[in-house]
């Protein structure tokens, strides 16, 4: 059983290190290839390094769920099965959702830019490529926005 659990728990958390949300401003996904948007010259008027917490919800769910069957194998009586799936459940959750966010969680950087018409507006995106304050960029207005070089 002790084996079992070790190797559900490596493969959940191979499979969260593929959950973290890409944030890069360099990749497209698929269904956004080839649809036009609003692009709008700025400014950059600062920056900073934020992290961007991790997701937390299948890392819950699987931990419970491992956390639960490792807990019910408990030995004794059916009320102390019952007991120790309930504990390991909750042990597990809480253990599988730090996980998740720990292998999640990225770097970013937060911008404020001035547009041409004052507007200040933020935006966080990955770190690369990153932008110098007074450095002109081009906000590209889509699900997600992002900043690339102005190079006109």
């Amino acid at each position: 059983m002790r084996n079992f659990c070790i190797v559900i728990a490596c493969v959940a958390l191979m499979i969260l290190g593929g959950c973290a949300k890409n944030i890069s401003p360099q990749s497209y996904e698929v269904d956004k290839v080839g649809q036009a948007g609003s692009v709008l010259p700025a400014t950059v008027v600062s920056m900073r390094y934020v992290d961007v917490a991790g997701t937390q919800t299948v890392g819950k769910a699987a931990g419970g769920i491992i956390g639960g069957v490792a807990g019910s194998a408990i030995g004794g009586n059916t009320r102390v099965n019952v007991i120790g799936a309930v504990g390991g459940a909750l042990a597990g959750g809480l253990a599988g959702g730090a996980v998740e966010g720990a292998v999640t969680s990225q770097k970013g950087i937060e911008y404020v830019i001035q547009m041409q018409t004052g507007d200040l507006r933020t935006l966080v995106q990955g770190p690369d490529p990153e932008f110098a304050v007074g450095q002109r960029v081009l906000l590209l207005q889509g699900n997600p926005s992002r900043l690339i070089a102005d190079t006109r």
